[in-house]
Formats: structure tokens, C-alpha cells, sequence
């Protein structure tokens, strides 16, 4: 599943949002009186218990809770109204569950932006993320999402990758203050190809460039292991740089256990690095309907059985 058509299923899980949690449908797979305690704080997205739950964005919200997950991440968080972000804010404080990653501006997939170093650009990009400080605040998110955008074939890279920095180094200045860190994520080449952030030593290099705490890689670890591989080693290299993570197994990007990704190995090495962050589910599932559902659910639990 490639981020545009993910995205895009998104959307239109937003077109289904009403008002209030009142269909009664959510409810505890496995015991409602004791929920499963992860070992991670994994953070599915709206869309992923839709069958259980319903279209609602709070009944589903409400399910996640219920199944003992205490994150939760929305791409398309910014593109809510403000009375849907203040109801899934509630929400989300009265059952102490902590908000994921949005993707913080307009994302540029087949054109350079951010690496073409035109003022228009930067200037729009700043303009997103000084938006988005304010869905960050409605929300208490702590982090979002930010992918630089197209390759310039007409610029050396040495030049693009300047452009780059210094646009972050500008949008650091601005979430600094607010406590906000944007996660710059490196997409895969076959999924993505001609993107600009491709390798999380590419991330690294940047992000200790720009030299913010408010400028740090989102690992993905689907795209890495599809774009570099080597997967725990890559993490330790870069781990002073990670604040967040994503999650998805290859081929398919489905859950895990679903591909060649050894999850509870990957998972285990996270855990006892001591890692109190988020790892966003952005991933499909193998099969559809409620038996696919509760599969993702299993396979989570069984993935930190360690």
C-alpha cells in the first residue's frame, strides 16, 4: 500500500465522521475487564477497526482503547474541522492515550519543493507547519510528519540537500517553543520513486545538520527494510536521531508476521534500548472484514510475547 493510496483511504474515513461515540459498538475482543498491556505503545489509525466499530471516528478511537492501545495516529489530523479534533482530543485525555504523528504539510510527489530552494516553497511549507502548530496544540501532539518532498534534477545533490536543511532549520525555530518535533520520514524508492529522503544515514546527516530537537527521522521500518535493509543496525546508528517509528511488514505492507520482517526481534531490541516513544501502525490488513481485524490484534500482542 503505497502512502498516496493510504492517504487517500483516509479521506474518505473522514467524510464518515459524525458527532459523538453513541453506536455502542466498540467493545474488548479478548476480556473486557482485563485489557492487554503492550509492551509498546503502538498506534493504529482510523480505518484499521472500522468493521468492529463502525465508520465513526470516535467509535473507532473508543474500540482502540478498549483493545488496550494507548496511541493513536491520523495522517489526515489537519484536514479535520477543529470540532472533530477538540472531540477526539477529549477523548483521547479521558482515557490517557497519547497522539501520534499527522503529516504536518503539503506533500510534493512528483515535483521538488523543499529541495529546489524556491522561496514560494519554503515559504509554503513554513506557512503549513505554523498551521499545523496549531492542530499539534488543539490535539497535544508532540510530533509530525514531514517528507521534503521531489528530487531537483537540475541541482547537485550537495546543493539540494542545503536547500533542505536550511527550510528545517527555519521550521525548527518555530516548533522549538511549542515542545512540537517534526519526524522527517525517508520513503522507499519503489514505492516512491524520485523522492528527495530516501535512507535514514541521509535522514541522520540532516537532522544533525539542522541540530534541533524539534527536527528528528521518523524510521519507517517497512520503507528501510525495502530501501536499505540491515534493519536493527541502521536503528542503532541512527538512534540518537529516532523520535518515532512506523511500522509495517514486507512484502505487502500488511501487519506483522504477515512478511519477512522478524517483528518480535525488532520489536525486542526497541523495547530494551528503552524506548518510551510511539510506533504508528500504518499498514493494511491481510484480510479483510472483522477476522482480519482481530488478526492485527493478535499479531501485535504476539509480536511483543517476549
Amino acid at each position: 500500500m503505497k502512502r498516496r493510496k493510504f492517504i487517500q483511504n483516509s479521506l474518505f474515513a473522514t467524510a464518515a465522521i459524525t458527532t459523538i461515540p453513541t453506536s455502542g459498538m466498540s467493545q474488548n475482543l479478548f476480556s473486557n475487564e482485563n485489557k492487554f498491556k503492550f509492551k509498546l505503545k503502538f498506534a493504529p489509525h482510523i480505518g484499521r477497526f472500522k468493521h468492529h466499530a463502525g465508520p465513526d471516528v470516535l467509535d473507532q478511537l473508543q474500540f482502540m482503547i478498549d483493545q488496550g492501545f494507548t496511541a493513536f495516529e491520523d495522517n489526515e489530523m489537519r484536514n479535520r474541522s477543529p470540532e472533530t479534533q477538540e472531540k477526539i482530543a477529549r477523548l483521547m485525555q479521558g482515557n490517557n492515550i497519547e497522539m501520534g504523528v499527522f503529516v504536518a504539510h503539503k506533500i510534493y510527489w512528483k515535483e521538488p519543493n523543499l529541495a529546489s530552494g524556491k522561496k514560494e516553497y519554503r515559504d509554503e511549507f513554513l506557512k503549513d507547519i505554523e498551521d499545523s502548530i496549531n492542530v499539534a496544540k488543539r490535539v497535544n501532539a508532540k510530533w509530525m510528519t514531514v517528507v521534503p518532498g521531489h528530487v531537483d534534477l537540475k541541482k547537485d545533490l550537495g546543493f539540494q540537500t542545503t536547500n533542505v536543511i536550511e527550510t528545517l532549520k527555519r521550521a525548527s525555530n518555530m516548533l522549538e517553543p511549542h515542545g512540537i518535533t517534526m519526524v522527517l520520514e525517508p520513503l522507499n524508492f519503489r514505492d516512491h520513486p524520485g523522492l528527495f529522503l530516501k535512507e535514514s544515514p541521509q535522514a541522520y546527516q540532516i537532522c544533525k545538520a539542522v541540530n534541533s530537537p524539534s527536527c528528528k527521522i521518523l524510521f519507517d521500518i517497512y520503507h528501510q527494510q525495502i530501501q536499505e535493509g540491515n534493519l536493527i543496525p541502521n536503528i542503532e546508528a541512527c538512534w540518537d536521531e529516532i523520535a518515532y517509528f512506523q511500522i509495517g511488514d514486507n512484502p505487502g505492507r500488511n501487519e506483522p508476521s504477515t512478511g519477512e520482517i522478524n517483528y518480535k526481534n525488532v520489536f525486542k531490541y526497541i523495547h530494551n534500548k528503552g524506548y518510551n516513544g510511539i510506533l504508528g501502525m500504518e499498514h493494511g490488513n491481510s484480510i479483510a472484514g472483522k477476522e482480519g481485524e482481530q488478526k492485527v490484534i493478535k499479531a501485535y500482542q504476539e509480536s511483543t510475547n517476549f
